[in-house]
């Protein structure tokens, strides 16, 4: 059994055999979360791995399928943290997978330098606007806007933590992409794979999925674009493969 407070639900993770607790008012994840996870390269039988601004931990529950290597995920929020925190216990992960309630500001000096395979994150997408912009539900303000970290600190903070040649993968939207590119090279994290996210055939992108090597060699592959809905307004086949392992 898992303790649900005040609006939270179980429910299932797609086509994996999990259940993750979710809260329309604190938090609930995103289909990027679900993109990154399949995107970022894991390491099959053991590695460590680390997902910066992990939310209710829907990225380790989804690497853990992938990976049997070790996953920690760092929250800043408690509330949120709690919900993370008590989907790993629900489904008997607590030996792979181990949650952090703590600023990722701080990860490089509590969990090491230097010492991680991969590290995710699906970061805030947007600069803090003025406090008439931002949204007044301070959960959804602060996983939405760069409150307590910034592109550059999710980007510096991966670096720090990744060994050479390790991989750091991140989601974010185009608009960012040379600001992700430049920061990426300034913090030696060397752009190697890079993936557009339409929502539709003929439409603007509205993701980027970035994959970089610490020390890598300059050798950026650009991979197909990635369609999320058909003409009828249906998840595309490979959407529902990542999805649902259809």
């Amino acid at each position: 059994m898992v303790e649900l407070y005040n609006d939270e639900r179980l429910d299932y993770l797609l086509g994996e055999d999990l259940r993750i607790i979710q809260s329309p008012s604190v938090f609930a994840f995103s289909l990027d979360a679900v993109l990154l996870a399949n995107f970022a390269y894991m390491p099959i039988q053991k590695g460590n791995i680390v997902d910066l601004c992990t939310g209710n931990g829907v990225i380790p529950l989804l690497l853990s399928k992938r990976t049997k290597g070790n996953i920690i995920g760092i929250e800043i929020q408690e509330r949120i943290y709690s919900m993370a925190k008590r989907s790993v216990e629900y489904n008997n992960l607590e030996k792979q997978i181990e949650i952090i309630h703590g600023d990722i500001k701080d990860a490089p000096r509590q969990l090491g330098y230097s010492k991680y395979d991969v590290v995710t994150c699906n970061p805030p997408y947007f600069p803090t606007p003025s406090a008439e912009e931002i949204n007044k539900n301070e959960h959804l303000a602060i996983a939405r806007h760069e409150i307590y970290c910034t592109l550059e600190d999710v980007i510096r903070i991966s670096s720090q933590l990744l060994k050479q040649g390790g991989k750091a993968a991140f989601v974010h939207r185009p608009g960012r992409l040379l600001d992700i590119v430049t920061l990426m090279r300034q913090y030696r994290l060397e752009p190697k794979r890079l993936r557009f996210v339409y929502p539709k055939l003929g439409r603007e992108a509205n993701t980027i999925l970035i994959e970089g090597i610490k020390d890598g060699n300059p050798d950026l592959k650009v991979l197909p674009p990635l369609i999320v809905y058909n003409d009828n307004n249906e998840y595309t086949e490979e959407i529902k493969r990542i999805l649902y392992g259809e």
